[in-house]
């Protein structure tokens, strides 16, 4: 009874000084994002011990094996002499890393180009490197490449630009040249004369700016509800110029001419000798008296004249 009570108290005591806790695990395959491997990184239950080096990690983005021996090595220099080998030989350690490739520094330079006000609505850089710049592999980060300078200069359309790259102090320096491009309205199909757009009949597509500047690109509420001027073909870029406000009545149209005075108004039928748009003059052939007059488009079908009753009695 004596001999199992002592073995209680000795069990006690084991566990009170922490003599009795589980034995740290190995760990047979990790993943690190620091330079150096930590007994924490290497093990499970890593205790007290745990933000101890044991070695210096892999290259980011690379991996290595690390024998039992050296495992063993490496924990007896700070003291931890007594593991579980989890029944493994070696451990696989991977690196973490973070990829900088052309997509991320095209990136990097848009967002400049853009809070700089030199990027607007609508608007897109061709980002074009001077040679092709190579898939670099760095430290794992949030933030694995910055740019630090861009000098850009829009008479020949050249850049050049420095990053700094995580983890390392080295710059990384590129050059190369940006087309900037602007959103311009294109014909969705080929169109007639006379022909009122609606948004379903234009196409916005990437003109570059030097081009739209030249050629004075409309905007899309200089071109819905206006008369194309000509026929147009399918894809042709559209200015201001291409269009003009649509007729209310074409040349031949058969009108009716009012002419209103107080509460009289008076009516007679007439064919539009010229076209016109609403609120604006043209000439109307009086179909009774064989007269041409000059009148008002006031709506489709209808003109107004505005003579005096001693000259209207001759219309």
């Amino acid at each position: 009874m004596k001999s199992f009570r002592a073995m209680t108290v000795t069990l006690a005591l084991l566990l009170s000084t922490g003599l009795a806790t589980a034995a740290p695990v190995l760990r047979g395959d990790i993943l690190v994002n620091a330079p150096v491997v930590t007994v924490g990184d290497m093990f499970d239950d890593a205790g007290a011990l745990a933000e101890q080096p044991l070695f210096r990690a892999p290259l980011p983005g690379t991996t290595g094996s690390v024998d039992l021996a050296a495992v063993r090595s490496a924990t007896a220099r700070i003291g931890l002499t007594r593991f579980d080998i989890n029944g493994l030989s070696q451990v696989r350690v991977s690196r973490a890393a973070s990829i900088v490739d052309q997509t991320l520094l095209i990136d990097l330079i848009t967002q400049d180009l853009r809070q700089r006000g030199i990027l607007g609505q609508g608007m897109t850089a061709n980002i074009q490197f001077s040679g092709q710049p190579e898939t670099i592999t760095v430290v794992a980060s949030d933030a694995p490449a910055r740019l630090d300078g861009l000098r850009y200069l829009p008479g020949n359309g050249t850049f050049s630009a420095r990053f700094t790259l995580a983890g390392t102090d080295r710059p990384l320096d590129l050059s190369g040249s940006i087309e900037i491009s602007v959103e311009a309205p294109h014909l969705a199909a080929g169109l007639p004369a006379g022909t009122v757009l609606g948004p379903e009949h234009i196409v916005m597509r990437p003109l570059p700016i030097r081009q739209a500047d030249a050629q004075g690109v409309a905007t899309l509420d200089q071109l819905v509800g206006m008369a194309l001027n000509r026929q147009s073909r399918d894809g042709m870029l559209l200015r201001a110029s291409d269009v003009s406000v649509p007729l209310a009545i074409a040349k031949n149209d058969l009108v009716t001419i009012y002419y209103r005075q107080g509460p009289m108004t008076l009516t007679v039928k007439g064919q539009a000798i010229t076209g016109a748009a609403e609120g604006a003059p043209l000439q109307v052939l009086n179909m009774v008296s064989k007269r041409v007059i000059s009148a008002t488009a006031i709506a489709p079908g209808a003109v107004e004249v505005s003579t005096a009753p001693v000259t209207l009695a001759g219309l």
